[in-house]
């Protein structure tokens, strides 16, 4: 596909590494430095210019182009652009907003088809949805749902007093349908086999049925286990604050929510009824103290300042707080925060540039997960009689296909299949599978 994507910042620079392989891809940005840094470090056309500007996007061939993904920082920049682009031909446009009002109008259109958009991506809201996944899987550093929930992918860090720490994956296979389908260590991608040792500060990925990967959570992370009396504390009453209490209380949860300024919090307070709204400074250790955020199961640092939520979560943690998930505007501080301490950091544009990704790739599967920056996917394929996995047992087929490609649960008219060496995948079978990057290409075209 001819692909334009405006906007070259951490989002479009992101998506554009994504595509660039397999798509001829145009990318736009007003800032030439970004535009000459990208020339030199993707195979991809880079324009400086305002991709709202009809002689621009004619420049970069909106003409003839399959798809325009506008992604820049600003919602009116990228809803313009869209629209824009509709006035030319008729290409498959997806805009990134932060503004939920913007999606909501999108949503109420009846063909889904406002501000001349045809997908539209929240950061706000789809940061609280990954800020409540984790927070509902105990230790979990990333968690995807697929074939409706069935299946469940989580990516846990095991640590150096984990039951599975020093074990061989042959010795830590203790669940009926659970896969264990990678090992992230030392920057690179591993797949394990039965004589691997998993190693402390290991990332294992994981896929299977939500039971056993809840299960397995809690063999790894027992003084983690959640429940619905859990003390759940949101400093921050931002819109991913928000949006992360609102989640939280259709779980049937109580979580308590700070905020600093008063009209905020009398409205925040107005419109989430299950959650204590508490007005105050933050970053008031004194307040923190004596409002036992030390006996917290999880705090939420949702300010509007990478500082700020990196100052307030090492307070918690220091506090007692059990666990500490932090929202992470710049991708480069990432691990910063998690080297000092907080256990998971959250970037907002990692998520959204993630989420165009994968559905620009579900254009030919039902779902997908993408795994440490896009390193590798998990993908979930509906296979019909020409997959090369049908009709055969696993064991002979995964052999004709490249070794960075592994099983990891089958659903079968709605019923889970533990993925074993003689089992035969039959048509109509929801395979979820773990894929390096390497392999996808030669994967995708023979499942």
């Amino acid at each position: 596909m001819h692909i334009i994507i405006i906007g070259a910042g951490e989002v479009g620079s992101s998506i554009a590494a994504s595509l660039a392989d397999t798509h001829e891809v145009v990318v736009v940005d007003m800032d030439g430095e970004r535009v000459d840094a990208l020339t030199y470090s993707l195979d991809v056309l880079a324009i400086q210019g305002d991709g709202t500007s009809l002689d621009t996007l004619e420049e970069a061939g909106v003409e003839r182009t399959d798809m325009i993904i506008a992604s820049t920082d600003r919602d009116e920049t990228n809803l313009v652009a869209c629209g824009t682009a509709k006035t030319v031909d008729d290409p498959f446009t997806i805009a990134r907003v932060k503004n939920v009002d913007y999606l909501e109008t999108w949503q109420h259109a009846e063909d889904r088809t406002a501000f001349g958009v045809d997908f539209m991506v929240c950061t706000n809201l789809l940061t609280a949805e990954d800020i409540v996944r984790v927070i509902g899987l105990p230790a979990a550093r990333d968690v995807d749902p697929f074939v409706g929930g069935r299946v469940q992918m989580a990516e846990f860090e095991v640590g150096p007093e984990s039951p599975v720490a020093d074990q061989t994956v042959r010795e830590a296979d203790r669940f009926d349908s659970l896969t264990f389908a990678a090992l992230l260590r030392d920057g690179d991608v591993e797949i394990p086999r039965g004589e691997t040792v998993i190693r402390a500060s290991d990332k294992v990925v994981v896929i299977g049925s939500p039971e056993s990967v809840q299960g397995f959570a809690r063999e790894i992370a027992p003084r983690e286990t959640l429940s619905r009396n859990e003390d759940l504390v949101i400093i921050g009453g931002s819109d991913i604050g928000y949006h992360t209490a609102r989640l939280l209380e259709e779980r049937g949860l109580h979580p308590r929510l700070i905020e600093q300024d008063h009209e905020r919090a009398r409205q925040l307070a107005e419109e989430l009824p299950d959650t204590v709204v508490m007005e105050n400074d933050p970053t008031d250790a004194e307040f923190l103290a004596r409002e036992h955020v030390n006996e917290a199961d999880a705090v939420v640092a949702a300010l509007d300042s990478d500082e700020r939520n990196l100052l307030v979560s090492v307070l918690a943690k220091q506090l007692g707080a059990r666990r500490t998930v932090a929202v992470v505007e710049s991708g480069d501080y990432v691990d910063v925060f998690e080297t000092v301490g907080v256990d998971v950091g959250v970037n907002p544009r990692e998520v959204t540039a993630e989420e165009i990704t994968r559905f620009t790739r579900e254009l030919h599967t039902e779902n997908v997960a993408l795994i440490e920056n896009d390193r590798a996917e998990v993908l979930e394929v509906e296979v019909d009689g020409d997959s090369i996995l049908v009709g055969r047992p696993i064991r002979e087929a995964v052999a004709d296909l490249p070794e960075e490609f592994v099983i990891g649960a089958i659903t079968r008219d709605e019923r889970f299949v533990v993925p074993r060496g003689d089992t035969i995948i039959e048509p109509g079978d929801h395979v979820v599978a773990f894929v390096g990057r390497d392999a996808l290409e030669a994967v995708s075209e023979r499942l």
